[in-house]
């Protein structure tokens, strides 16, 4: 029969057991987390090269399919008119995508979420109490969690 003096050593023995199987089971873990992000990387660099690569070329692509243009036009006039009429629509095409893209610019800047920073000023207001030192009626337009909390009765 055991003792109770063995039967602490065996618990122990175990609990040590134990402690080990996780050590060893988080290690092989990681081991095999860092295998797979080697691999998931290798990948990703590959497919990032291969897409370089494929920019490239499209743009290449394109640059001839300009040269292909103005030749079709130089079979009706001289070259360097077919050339300066692709030149002209190019710079034609640029400033307008400009011109879009600045306007995208200044429509996103300031780039604060000014919608969430005056819902969580209402919501902190209705928290408090009143806003702006006056009661909230349910047909302001207040927030959603603003509109929430009050219909809560907090």
């Amino acid at each position: 029969m055991p003792t109770h003096a063995t039967e602490q050593n065996g618990l122990g023995a175990t609990a040590k057991d134990v402690a080990e199987h996780a050590s060893s089971l988080f290690r092989l873990e990681l081991e095999l987390a860092t295998l797979e992000l080697k691999k998931k990387a290798a990948n990703l660099g590959l497919g990032a090269g291969l897409a370089a690569g494929a920019a490239v070329f499209a743009l290449y692509g394109v640059g001839f399919l300009f040269a292909t243009i103005a030749a079709g036009l130089a079979t009706a006039m001289p070259t360097w008119l077919a050339i300066l009429i692709v030149t002209l629509g190019l710079f034609v095409i640029a400033a307008i995508l400009g011109l879009i893209g600045l306007n995208r610019i200044q429509k996103g800047t300031p780039p604060v979420p000014e919608q969430a920073i005056r819902e969580a000023k209402l919501t902190t207001n209705a928290l408090k109490g009143e806003p702006d030192g006056k009661a909230v009626m349910p047909s302001q337009n207040v927030g959603v969690a603003s509109e929430r909390l009050r219909s809560d009765g907090n």
